[in-house]
């Protein structure tokens, strides 16, 4: 990935459209109880199988948007082994633009509970964007990162380190506090409300852009302006990094779960904590809403 598009932050919004299938398989898996076999023998399969589509308001990844400031489509497809592992694949399409898919992402993720407290998950993600849309979007580019989860019952609390895997590597650091509430179950048990309330705290590099002109190829004489011959003007562009504090993530996650499916909306706000001038912005409220099915 280039430079200039690693710049600020992750706030899909949590997150992490990284974890983004792996935290929604993980949560519809949790709401959905196990399959009835031969009459009220209860068996749990190791195998589970989900899928869901959505849309949201702008695409926001490590700071960086990826939609490029549009609304986005998506729809995705995820395969568990014991709930622990999955393998998930996204596809996002741009109203405006050309190709259908104009990106998808390829994302393997590893989770392990510990006991009622503590947990970690792993992941790896791949996004690759169409080759005629490079120059609009951005450059395809691996993501990997580690999460240590802690239950302090009132609060639960995510730290997660990550880096982009290219030539120009950048380090992301991720807080994350949540309050989980749910509601009692209704229409046989099947159905609740749950709402998941956060704050994300992001650092990692945050790059400045200056930009210079300078003219070559000749000498100037008094009262002959550059544009007729003989002096060519240049520009150089030069990046400068630093790592420090990029932004802070507020959502709202609403969801009605049924049996097998899920329905979420997420609205959330964009606060920056950097004001270097010319690093990219990303501010304001951005909205998203989600639909997943487990089929196994």
């Amino acid at each position: 990935m280039k430079r200039d598009t690693l710049a600020p932050r992750i706030s899909i919004i949590s997150l992490l459209l990284i974890l983004f299938c792996h935290v929604s398989a993980q949560t519809v898996s949790d709401t959905i109880a196990s399959d009835t076999i031969a009459g009220s023998e209860v068996k749990e399969s190791i195998h589970s199988l989900y899928g869901g589509a959505g849309m949201g308001s702008n695409m926001i990844y490590l700071g960086y948007t990826l939609s490029q400031d549009r609304p986005f489509g998506y729809g995705y497809i995820s395969y568990g082994l014991k709930d622990k592992l999955y393998l998930s694949a996204t596809g996002y399409t741009l109203s405006d633009l050309s190709p259908f898919v104009a990106y998808y992402s390829l994302d393997l993720s590893f989770a392990h509970t510990f006991n009622s407290w503590f947990d970690i998950s792993l992941s790896l993600s791949r996004y690759n964007v169409q080759e005629s849309l490079k120059d609009t979007l951005f450059n395809s580019f691996t993501y990997a990162d580690a999460t240590l989860g802690f239950d302090w019952k009132i609060l639960y609390t995510k730290f997660s380190v990550g880096g982009v895997l290219a030539e120009e590597n950048g380090l992301y650091l991720q807080f994350r506090n949540s309050r989980y509430f749910e509601t009692p179950s209704f229409a046989g048990d099947k159905a609740y409300f749950y709402f998941d309330p956060y704050i994300n705290l992001l650092l990692g590099t945050i790059y400045s852009v200056d930009t210079t002109e300078t003219t070559t190829g000749g000498v100037e004489h008094p009262g002959k302006p550059p544009w007729a011959g003989g002096v060519t003007p240049t520009t150089s562009t030069v990046y400068t990094g630093k790592f420090g504090f990029m932004e802070v993530d507020f959502g709202l996650p609403i969801a009605f779960t049924y049996d097998f499916f899920t329905i979420e909306a997420e609205p959330g706000y964009i606060l920056p904590l950097y004001s270097d001038n010319g690093a990219q912005e990303m501010k304001g409220f951005i909205f998203m809403i989600s639909a997943f099915f487990r089929f196994i």
